[in-house]
C-alpha cells in the first residue's frame, strides 16, 4: 500500500468493430447527413454521438474504430449505439457486433513530484526498459512488460499510460510504478 493514493482517470478507449460484412459509405451519408465524409482525403466517415460523446469512423469493408469513450462499458456502448442507428437509418445491417478494445489512455497524479534523473541512473531493475532525454522530451518513458503498457513519467508527479487493454491494467501499471517508486524513495510528498 502506498502513502498517499493516486488519483487515476481514463482519458480515452480505442475500440474496434467489425460487422462482417460491406456498408454502402454513400447510403450512409444520404441517411445522415451530419456524418464527415470526404472519400478524397480518408476512405472512412466520422459518425459523432453526444452521447457518450464519442466518434466512429466507419469504413466501406464494415469496420468501424470508436474513440473518445472514457471507458470500455462506453465504448462498446457507442459502437451498438451506431449501429442502432444505422439500421433505424435505413441502412442494411446483418453481421454481429464484435467489439474489441485496442488501447486506453489515461491519466495519473501519484501525489508528489519524481526525481527522474535518479529514476533513470539509478532503477537497475528497470534498465533497458526506460529512456529519458530530457533536451528532447520532458518525461521519462518506462515500457512496463506486465501488464503491458507505456507510461510517460513527468516530474511533477503525473503520469500519462498508455497501450493497456484493459482498465485494470491501467489501475495495476500505475499501482505498480507508484510502489516502485516509494520503495526507491523516489517520490517524496511535500
Amino acid at each position: 500500500m502506498t502513502k498517499v493514493e493516486a488519483i487515476v482517470k481514463v482519458e480515452n478507449v480505442v475500440a474496434t468493430a467489425a460487422l462482417g460484412h460491406k456498408i454502402d459509405l454513400n447510403m450512409v451519408v444520404t441517411a445522415f447527413p451530419d456524418v464527415e465524409y470526404r472519400p478524397e482525403q480518408f476512405p472512412g466517415l466520422v459518425f459523432r454521438l453526444k452521447k457518450p460523446k464519442t466518434a466512429t469512423l466507419i469504413f466501406s469493408s464494415g469496420k468501424m474504430v470508436c474513440t473518445g469513450a472514457r471507458s470500455e462499458t462506453k465504448a462498446g456502448k457507442a459502437l451498438a449505439k451506431v449501429v442502432r442507428s444505422l439500421k433505424k437509418g435505413g441502412i442494411p445491417i446483418t453481421g454481429k457486433l464484435e467489439v474489441k478494445v485496442v488501447n486506453m489512455v489515461a491519466s495519473a497524479n501519484l501525489g508528489g513530484p519524481i526525481d527522474l534523473i535518479y529514476l533513470y541512473e539509478g532503477a537497475r531493475s528497470m534498465r533497458g526498459r526506460i529512456m529519458y532525454e530530457p533536451e528532447q522530451f520532458p518525461g521519462l518513458i518506462y515500457r512496463m512488460n506486465d501488464p503491458k503498457t507505456v507510461l510517460l513519467v513527468f516530474s511533477s508527479g503525473k503520469i500519462v499510460c498508455t497501450g493497456a487493454r484493459k482498465e485494470e491494467d491501467v489501475y495495476r501499471a500505475v499501482a505498480k510504478l507508484h510502489k516502485e517508486l516509494e520503495e526507491k524513495k523516489i517520490i517524496s510528498y511535500e
